[in-house]
């Protein structure tokens, strides 16, 4: 692959040093596999900041790839510019293999994986968000009928934080991808509410341990090539 040919010097000296201010993205923390090195699983934070992720990042990384955590924060109303440039930084890092991305985000960073990263098909290989914002998306058989990439949602039935993540928008946002042919797969969990992660507000252990393995058993899927 050869995306990191396009990165500038200076990008470069960015990757490095992981705490470094970059132009545009930094990583805020790499967390390599097991086995040293391994696929790229890009992580986009939610409001609460890439701190509030750290643990189920790691969880990831354990299944065996190197997933590398972004501030979802610096995403919003970028148009998908700081998450596109957040694929060739996580490709950069030291124990990251080539070839195409995972995107996985959590409530803002999922819902601009979702409105972004599912177009981005020669760079990534599935998008995989939990509770993500879907109230952006206006016009959802438009939106449903555009997805290029294979997309795995986990929603929380009791969520209703800022109204931004209704369980009724990601079931509508679900029967218009399957309507359109899309590969998409919804799976919601009753009496979950939004944060369900491992540390989260509203953390729900068994909602979060099947959410996670679901993601292990996709990233397997999508990046097993």
């Amino acid at each position: 692959m050869k995306i990191l040919r396009s990165v500038p010097a200076f990008a470069v000296l960015c990757v490095v040093a992981l705490f470094a201010i970059c132009p545009s993205v930094r990583a805020q923390k790499e967390f390599p596999p097991p086995q040293g090195s391994g696929r790229v699983v890009v992580v986009a934070s939610g409001k609460s900041g890439p701190d509030h992720y750290e643990k189920v990042s790691r969880e990831i990384s354990r299944f065996g790839y190197d997933v590398v955590l972004f501030d979802g924060n610096a995403m919003e109303g970028t148009q998908g510019k700081v998450l596109k440039e957040a694929i060739p930084t996580a490709l950069g890092m030291p124990h990251a293999l080539p070839g195409k991305v995972a995107v996985v985000g959590f409530s803002l960073g999922g819902g601009v994986a979702l409105g972004y990263a599912t177009q981005w098909v020669d760079q990534v290989a599935v998008v995989i968000v939990w509770y993500p914002a879907t109230s952006p998306i206006k016009d959802i058989p438009s939106f449903a009928s555009r997805l290029k990439v294979p997309v795995l949602m986990f929603a929380g039935e009791s969520d209703s934080y800022k109204d931004c993540c209704l369980i009724g928008t990601a079931r509508t946002i679900g029967a218009a991808a399957q309507a359109a042919g899309k590969p998409f797969e919804l799976f919601t969990y009753p009496k979950t509410d939004h944060d369900f992660v491992d540390g989260g507000e509203h953390y729900k252990a068994e909602s979060y341990k099947d959410a996670l393995e679901k993601t292990g058993a996709k990233l397997k899927d999508a990046l097993s090539n």
